[in-house]
């Protein structure tokens, strides 16, 4: 991530998510709080994140658009509960942000049988990488 501005923009679209099934869970809090201090982004900068309107900003590393889809996901997942609008919501955002259909999906599909929704990085690589050929 290079610029404060970008840091702030994946913070603020992984916030719009994860109320999209209009409730913002304690675990999805904690994991948006985890991935804020791993971006260096400080307590206050990253409360008033959630007063704040977001507007869709390109990525342009294929890398930082998977990581990104992949966070997202984690989200979806991490509250335990699976929505429709979740459901429906990441697929959207996987299409504006270029990622390959089939690709997102066979991920999602593996996250839904892994334990705890994680998958190795290399599997999520590799899976996008299939896609190319």
């Amino acid at each position: 991530m290079n610029t404060e501005t970008q840091k702030r923009s994946l913070l603020l679209e992984m916030i719009a998510f994860s109320t999209v099934d209009g409730q913002l869970h304690k675990r999805e809090y904690e994991f948006l709080w985890l991935v804020a201090k791993e971006l260096k982004i400080e307590l206050a900068v990253f409360k008033d994140l959630f007063h704040q309107e977001y507007s869709t900003q390109i990525i342009k590393s294929e890398f930082q658009r998977i990581q990104q889809f992949y966070r997202l996901a984690l989200i979806m997942y991490c509250d335990g509960i699976l929505h429709e609008k979740e459901a429906k919501a990441i697929q959207q955002i996987a299409i504006e942000m270029g990622l390959n259909p089939n690709a997102t999906k066979r991920v999602l599909d593996l996250m839904k049988k892994a334990p705890n929704a994680i998958i190795d990085p290399k599997v999520l690589l590799k899976v996008f990488q299939e896609q190319h050929n």
